[in-house]
């Protein structure tokens, strides 16, 4: 098996946990979801080459162990000023921007304590790694990034926008 393929069955199996994220309501939930995912997507980069984006991800990963403990200004910064040195120590051009850009958002997202802020972070982030995975070159990783987008739409109506519709047609 080449490690191309290796790495979109890794993204099949992040994608799983994508999709059950952001139908829970409960940040812890959210939040562990999105660890398991991180350490597939890291394994998957890896296997691509892509080291910064494979740093990031495992970054993530440990800041999503993290911020289940806490949620503390101080510690996003201290994961802030981890993924600038991981970014430029890896640097790749255009992909480590991309990657460090959605880094950002994903890193406010979770140490965000209210889970509608920590949902209209990631969507900033995943646009961005959106691109970042068209570019590089991962079908895959591009469709996960979607669905993960399109879960979280769907975790934001439910809980943000379809509630407040039936309480104004109350």
């Amino acid at each position: 098996m080449s490690l191309f393929v290796l790495s979109q069955i890794l993204v099949g199996i992040a994608i799983c946990t994508d999709i059950a994220s952001f139908q829970f309501k409960e940040r812890v939930h959210i939040v562990s979801c999105l660890l398991i995912s991180c350490i597939m997507i890291a394994i998957h980069f890896w296997c691509l080459g892509h080291w910064t984006a494979a740093c990031l991800a495992l970054l993530a990963a440990i800041r999503f162990i993290a911020c289940l403990f806490s949620t503390s200004r101080k510690l996003l910064w201290v994961f802030l000023m981890i993924a600038i040195v991981v970014s430029a120590f890896t640097y790749e051009g255009l992909l480590t921007i991309l990657g460090f850009t959605g880094t950002i958002f994903g890193t406010f997202a979770a140490f965000s304590k209210d889970d509608k802020i920590l949902r209209q972070f990631m969507f900033v982030g995943t646009s961005i790694w959106i691109v970042h995975n068209v570019i590089a070159g991962s079908p895959g990783a591009v469709l996960l990034e979607i669905i993960f987008l399109s879960s979280n739409v769907i975790g934001y109506f439910r809980y943000y926008i379809k509630p407040r519709k039936q309480v104004l047609n109350s």
